[in-house]
């Protein structure tokens, strides 16, 4: 979100010989010089209706115009939202997230985020980076997710998470019969082309990612597994199996054309052209408590529409 600033200026003999961006500091000393000088790459400061480089000369006489953006900064405020709570105590907030529930407010949703549900649910998480938010699930993956409530177990939660000791299992439904389990391991980073994508990228390109994978049942042309996380990279699970062709029903970015079945049952056909989120579920958390030390671990049922895909998928195996 931002606004259009519009400011003209006329060069002073005082501001003789300056570098355009240091006038330009002093005249307007509510913004930082890097981003007077961003203005000027981009331009949208011009001396005398013409564009001007950080680096030109002013001289007495000379009109400096400004007509740029500016980032509003948005005070995050507490909203009264349900929260399905898991687990609480002084230092920990473990919650079940639906799928279409957003994390941290952005472009598009600016509030109605789960962190505008934790500012009102446990005011003191104002005072923590992120409002205690440790990781994160994308909008349209449910499940479990944890949550600091103190500095120290933020302080503790982040080193544990870098550490890979916390331990994320997740459910999944994929398009194609896997033949069995596997770790995925390669690097992965921003893609080329779609920047709003993540993608495997050659070695040097990106950070380490590594999905370890279970076969839980296999149907005529899906699977059930279950994933462990051992790295946490945006979109990791999602873009880890339609990497190796096994992308997630219903997943919208990943997930290329729908593919009916061609045997399938008018229910079949009907769930998957329906079932409009990634099939995507954080289904267990372990790690130990950031204060006690004790070793805790969570488990949430899938949600209903993952059930009743997995439903319809076993009563249309072929017999």
């Amino acid at each position: 979100m931002s606004e259009m600033i519009n400011h003209s200026f006329t060069v002073e003999a005082d501001q003789q010989g300056k570098r355009l961006d240091q006038a330009l500091s002093t005249l307007l000393p509510e913004y930082s010089r890097a981003r007077i000088q961003q203005w000027v790459q981009a331009g949208e400061v011009r001396v005398n209706h013409a564009v001007a480089k950080n680096k030109d000369k002013v001289t007495a006489g000379d009109v400096i115009t400004v007509n740029a953006a500016v980032p509003v900064v948005v005070q995050d405020v507490a909203q009264a939202l349900d929260l399905n709570i898991v687990f609480e105590d002084e230092d920990l907030l473990v919650i079940n997230k639906p799928a279409g529930l957003v994390v941290h407010p952005g472009a598009g949703n600016p509030d109605g985020t789960l962190l505008n549900a934790l500012l009102h649910h446990a005011p003191q998480v104002e005072h923590l980076p992120r409002a205690g938010l440790v990781h994160r699930l994308d909008k349209d993956t449910s499940g479990i997710m944890v949550v600091a409530k103190s500095l120290p177990a933020h302080t503790a939660l982040v080193a544990a998470l870098q550490a890979r000791t916390v331990k994320r299992e997740y459910e999944a439904v994929t398009v194609g019969q896997m033949t069995g389990g596997r770790t995925i391991k390669t690097q992965m980073g921003r893609h080329p082309k779609q920047r709003i994508k993540m993608a495997v990228v050659p070695e040097g390109y990106g950070k380490e990612a590594i999905t370890h994978v279970r076969l839980l049942q296999r149907f005529d042309h899906h699977t059930h597994i279950r994933v462990q996380l051992e790295t946490g990279r945006t979109h990791q699970i999602r873009v880890h199996l339609a990497h190796c062709r096994y992308p997630l029903v219903g997943d919208p970015l990943y997930g290329g054309r729908l593919i009916v079945p061609r045997h399938a049952s008018p229910e079949l056909a009907d769930t998957l052209r329906g079932f409009k989120r990634q099939a995507l579920h954080a289904k267990a958390l372990t790690l130990q408590h950031p204060v006690s030390g004790e070793m805790l671990t969570w488990e949430v049922d899938l949600p209903n529409d993952i059930k009743q895909l997995i439903q319809v998928l076993s009563d249309n195996l072929e017999r």
